[in-house]
């Protein structure tokens, strides 16, 4: 995934800098069998290299669903000019909507865009086509509405609700994708810059809808030399109840990101700068003017506020 500046994609930071015309600143089971099916119909139609998908095979049982999500990998805006079919598009977009959600609302929308030069003043980036994934109440207002209900889903929760059932959906459309041979880049850029352009550009509804993420996807003109790295186990995984980290556990994490054959790090190079380590790097350098919390309202609260998703402060 393309991040913002906090924690941008490794490989896209190292690579692949945003455009320079862009802003600069700032069930279940079933969907997955049948992702599987749809994925060996398909997959020899789309030409691609095998070499991202080599690495260690991964402990416990295997089937083709875990192949498939153990083979993903982001794309770095590197997209060759070959379309993309429209029977590909349309499976992707049919598996994605099997995620689960709550209350089965399906608080989302997905904006179809397959206009480059649009991509570009959306994320930064363009390939044959994006899926723009926006936290969305707006149909079921519309159906309240039609009934005689007064539905306004205007608080905290109701956007951290629709965000998590948006980004099921993203992750189901990235594995639906790589079923069928079909590569893609996840880009949150769509949050740097001036974020109104999205209502601007795509007619968005001004109130309970707000863009989350980008997807595009397309075939990639050459595969990574590897996956970015993984941390796992203790840190990650909690047994029963959370297990706070010892500062051996805490050491044995920075000799893991210290170790670039696991390619944990957003680039390489951390120690020849003069770091002892690269979280050493990672917090001075790259995070280092984002460790205060800020002392002004920043853009995307102000937009939550407009679009009714944060409470009404008492006076």
């Amino acid at each position: 995934m393309h991040h913002t500046p906090k924690d941008q994609d490794p490989e896209t930071v190292k690579n692949h800098p945003p455009s320079p015309a862009y802003p600069t600143r700032t069930s279940r089971r079933g969907f997955l069998r049948q992702s599987a099916l749809a994925g060996g119909a398909l997959l020899f139609l789309a030409p691609r290299s095998r070499a991202a998908d080599a690495g260690p095979a991964p402990a416990g049982p295997e089937n083709e669903t875990l192949k498939t999500i153990h083979r993903l990998h982001t794309t770095h805006g590197n997209f060759r000019d070959q379309p993309l079919p429209e029977d590909a598009l349309r499976t992707i977009l049919r598996a994605c909507v099997r995620a689960a959600g709550a209350s089965n609302n399906q608080s989302y929308s997905i904006v179809v865009v397959r206009d480059p030069a649009r991509m570009k003043q959306l994320c930064g980036y363009a390939g044959p086509c994006l899926l723009l994934f926006c936290a969305d109440y707006n149909r079921m207002k519309a159906s309240a509405a039609a009934l005689g209900y007064d539905y306004q889903p205007g608080t905290v929760v109701d956007f951290v609700n629709a965000s998590i059932n948006t980004l099921l959906v993203v992750q189901t459309a990235v594995i639906a994708a790589r079923s069928l041979g079909v590569d893609s880049l996840l880009t949150n850029g769509v949050h740097r810059g001036d974020i109104e352009r999205h209502w601007k550009l795509l007619d968005l509804p001004a109130t309970h809808c707000f863009p989350l993420i980008a997807l595009v996807l397309g075939y990639a003109d050459r595969e990574p030399p590897h996956r970015t790295g993984r941390l796992e186990g203790v840190g990650i995984v909690h047994e029963e109840r959370y297990h706070h980290l010892t500062r051996e556990e805490v050491a044995d994490i920075m000799r893991q990101y210290d170790d670039k054959e696991r390619h944990l790090g957003l680039n390489t190079d951390w120690d020849t700068q003069g770091y002892a380590h690269y979280l050493d790097w990672y917090f001075k350098a790259w995070v280092g003017r984002n460790l205060k919390p800020g002392t002004q309202e920043t853009q995307m609260l102000r937009l939550l506020k407009r679009s009714g998703f944060i409470e009404a402060q008492p006076g």
